[in-house]
């Protein structure tokens, strides 16, 4: 089977409150939950939330480990953009912050310009860019 643009993509990363990680990803910004788990507590087993919306070629997955939790440690940098090819709804901000999320101004002038990026309650930045994906 070839990896092509077909390939379904999966961005995994771990999360400090997958409640509050839910809250943002499925209340804020309108995302599905896709797959969610609960780990026993065994070694190696973990909580998982995957959410994405159902007809995408990717999904977000968050992981929570109780018994060995990883810190997630993003960086001004790690952007998920989604290109939303208009003016960004300023009701879809609000309903972000709402939500556990919070707006802040990018490091990179370009983001500030063509859209607005707000943090995860992990840390982890969206970008909601105005443009659509084929004219950039």
């Amino acid at each position: 089977m070839p990896v092509d643009g077909r390939s379904h993509i999966r961005l995994a990363r771990p999360s400090r409150d997958l409640a509050a990680a839910e809250r943002f990803w499925v209340a804020g910004l309108g995302l599905s939950v896709v797959w969610r788990t609960e780990g026993d507590g065994e070694p190696g087993e973990h909580d998982l939330l995957m959410v994405g919306w159902p007809d995408a070629g990717w999904h977000l997955e968050l992981v929570h480990d109780s018994a060995a939790p990883v810190e997630p440690r993003p960086t001004e940098e790690d952007l998920l953009v989604v290109y939303v090819d208009g003016p960004v709804p300023e009701d879809l901000v609000a309903r972000l912050e709402e939500h556990g999320g919070k707006r802040v101004p990018s490091p990179n002038p370009y983001w500030n310009r063509r859209g607005v990026t707000v943090e995860d309650p992990d840390g982890y930045r969206l970008v909601l860019c105005e443009r659509g994906w084929s004219n950039n």
